[in-house]
């Protein structure tokens, strides 16, 4: 990881409604994040985000939650990186991935969108070369609609597995800023994943740009 990461993303959508469904676990990382730095988001128009200074290890970064709802989440990496000059390679996107199971996280740098439509308009403003920092949410399967089923809340076991993988992942922060990519990426992947629960299945609701 020759650029270092200066700052990260949560993609979530904004509103009370849901700041707890599944697809909001990017906004997650970064609140738990600034809480074990003692940072506070402040609310900026210009970047159409919250924002929050947060010093890592000794490096100073910026982490930004869009409140574009999640189609739009681009403009609001550009602008804020653009004002700190910040190149996509010093970018790390925090989001949701039905493709892995509960508990788990996976690093990547670079590659496609999987179907996010936040992960999409990201690299539709600044190229795909970022690095991404995948929390697993797991398919429904069967016939369930998708949308509904990430603007739900997860059940409280597969929330609590969630929520180990971001502590893990905070807590390998400072390994990652000092370049470490490849030993953060190990450790994290060598987690064991936690077996998949029956779920409580609260009524979700739509949202724009799921």
């Amino acid at each position: 990881m020759a650029v270092p990461i200066q700052l990260v993303v949560g993609l979530g959508n904004p509103g009370a409604d849901y700041v707890m469904t599944r697809h909001n676990a990017g906004w997650w990382f970064v609140d738990a994040l600034a809480r074990a730095r003692g940072g506070t988001f402040s609310a900026e128009r210009k970047f159409s985000g919250d924002v929050c200074r947060v010093t890592i290890g000794g490096h100073d970064v910026r982490l930004l939650k869009p409140t574009t709802f999640m189609n739009r989440s681009g403009q609001s990496v550009k602008a804020l990186s653009a004002y700190l000059k910040v190149p996509v390679e010093g970018i790390l996107v925090a989001h949701d991935d039905l493709d892995l199971p509960f508990g788990t996280v996976r690093l990547k740098q670079g590659g496609g969108a999987g179907g996010h439509n936040g992960l999409k308009d990201i690299t539709a403003h600044m190229g795909e070369n970022y690095l991404r920092a995948r929390f697993g949410i797991a398919h429904p399967g069967g016939s369930r609609d998708v949308i509904d089923y990430v603007l739900e809340r997860a059940g409280r076991e597969e929330e609590a597995a969630i929520m180990e993988a971001i502590g893990a992942t905070v807590e390998q922060m400072p390994a990652l800023l000092d370049g470490q990519l490849e030993k953060v990426t190990q450790i994290l992947h060598s987690r064991g994943v936690v077996p998949r629960n029956k779920r409580n299945k609260p009524e979700g609701e739509g949202a724009e740009g799921a």
